[in-house]
């Protein structure tokens, strides 16, 4: 029994540590509170009857159902259970992923000792923060689950598989809509690995096609007015400089704040943190990149390629790196596969990477708890200066050429959610609504401010004024 026991620790060892740092995980995250677009999606507090076309049909840029159900839960109690709910769901999502990703490591063949330090890169590389600290990236998380799932069922080859693969893509693509293009990796990435033949890639390749165009109709005939963000139209530029952002988060390990955030830049710490966690790329990728002309190898490729391409051609974030990151963890598996040196560098710098990578995590995560912080401490102010309820407010934002980085750190006014926050604190009753206006930051700026919230509280529009001026609220009545 003690055998077996010692068996079970050696060949799941990675799978125990993540079920361990899962409560870690979870305890940091839920002191992270919501900012910028958190505010505004549709996972936010919902109080609207769960039977409404929204709920169910496309609505606004997305057709994400399962977003609008979160709303709706979390609208029951927003003060118990926002966001807790929601970063219970994103980290036990990323929990559920790492596991999935253990398995659909072996049925690649990979052996026991890469299965385990794969999947315990997954679950705690810096390239995944920026989705488990965020409050509204569930769609991504389960989006990518449901896609391993999938590939886990097309990979079975037997008589429901044409049921299970299309049902479940669908689904993916229901939660979010880059888990359409597993339609096309789960075929490629099997071809790769030598589970189907040419013969049948051709054929489900149609097959994945197929799926995409009855997802396409079935958006095409609902009733709706579809509307191009500005920042989704595709561009060389946009694309060439999406691609540049991707590889870098997706390959390279390094605490993006003091690389890429100019107020808490320190280029000495960002240095230190790539130099700990270069040697372990170096020995597998670098050194060993002759050896990565494979049919496997380029398979993995072209699926990173499809898995972030929406992203690539619209808009590309630290937060969508989640989406191709099974295929970076593809490729270091792969190149551990092929190692045929000297293990005991490899080890060490395997260990030096796991320590950087904690180390940016905490990092990440305490600067998205700051900014959090800054939301709240501006909406509380902005509720106590007003001193009594208010159900229309003007919100007149002084902007400031202020650099942000993803979710971790926040602009002022986009952590304060251009006033939403204080619905929250207000437990959703009041303001009724916010009007808000962006000044750009010149020597008049606070005098203009002041003037243009005078003229609208003469209006009798609006019961109050808010200027918000970085981190601090001024009250006009």
């Amino acid at each position: 029994m003690q055998n077996c026991n010692h068996q079970i620790a050696r060949d799941y060892w990675s799978i125990f540590i993540v079920i361990l740092l899962t409560p870690l995980l979870l305890y940091a995250t839920l002191s992270i509170l919501p900012t910028h677009d958190d505010w505004a999606g549709t996972s936010t507090p919902d109080f609207s009857p769960f039977l409404t076309k929204e709920h169910f049909l496309f609505y606004g840029y997305h057709w994400r159902p399962f977003d609008t159900w979160i709303g709706y839960i979390v609208g029951r109690n927003p003060q118990l259970l926002y966001p807790t709910f929601n970063h219970i769901l994103v980290v036990f999502g990323h929990l559920c992923g790492s596991l999935a990703l253990f398995k659909l490591l072996a049925v690649l063949g990979f052996n026991k000792t890469i299965k385990n330090v794969a999947t315990l890169l997954f679950f705690i590389l810096p390239a995944t923060m920026a989705t488990v600290t965020a409050i509204d990236s569930q769609n991504q998380v389960y989006a990518l689950l449901t896609d391993m799932i999938a590939f886990l069922f097309y990979i079975k080859n037997n008589k429901y598989k044409y049921i299970l693969w299309p049902f479940l893509i669908f689904l993916a693509t229901l939660l979010k809509e880059n888990g359409l293009m597993w339609a096309l990796i789960c075929p490629i990435l099997a071809f790769g690995f030598d589970i189907i033949d040419k013969k049948t890639l051709k054929k489900d390749l149609f097959v994945g096609l197929g799926i995409m165009i009855v997802y396409a109709l079935a958006i095409l005939i609902q009733p709706k007015n579809i509307i191009i963000h500005p920042d989704y139209e595709p561009g060389l530029l946009k694309v060439i400089h999406n691609f540049i952002k991707c590889l870098f988060s997706s390959f390279i390990t390094v605490d993006y704040i003091y690389l890429l955030h100019q107020p808490n830049r320190n280029l000495l710490l960002a240095l230190a943190s790539f130099l700990l966690s270069l040697p372990f790329f170096y020995y597998l990728l670098i050194r060993q990149c002759k050896l990565f002309i494979h049919k496997k190898i380029v398979c993995v490729i072209l699926c990173f390629l499809i898995a972030t391409g929406p992203h690539l051609l619209t808009i590309f974030s630290m937060m969508h790196t989640y989406a191709g990151l099974p295929f970076v963890i593809l490729i270091i598996a792969y190149a551990l596969d092929i190692y045929k040196g000297n293990t005991k560098p490899v080890f060490i710098s395997f260990i030096l990477l796991l320590i950087t990578a904690i180390a940016i995590d905490i990092h990440l995560i305490n600067a998205s708890i700051k900014s959090g912080q800054i939301g709240k401490k501006m909406a509380q102010e902005a509720i106590k200066k007003t001193g009594k309820p208010a159900d229309k407010v003007y919100l007149i934002i002084i902007e400031d050429n202020y650099p942000r980085l993803s979710s971790f750190c926040a602009i002022p006014n986009e952590a304060f959610g251009w006033g939403l926050s204080t619905k929250y604190e207000t437990n959703y009753q009041w303001p009724k609504s916010i009007k808000d206006t962006v000044i750009t930051r010149n020597t008049d700026a606070i005098d203009s401010a002041r003037k243009i919230g005078k003229e609208k509280i003469k209006s009798k529009l609006y019961d109050v004024v808010w200027i918000a001026d970085k981190d601090k609220i001024d009250v006009i009545r």
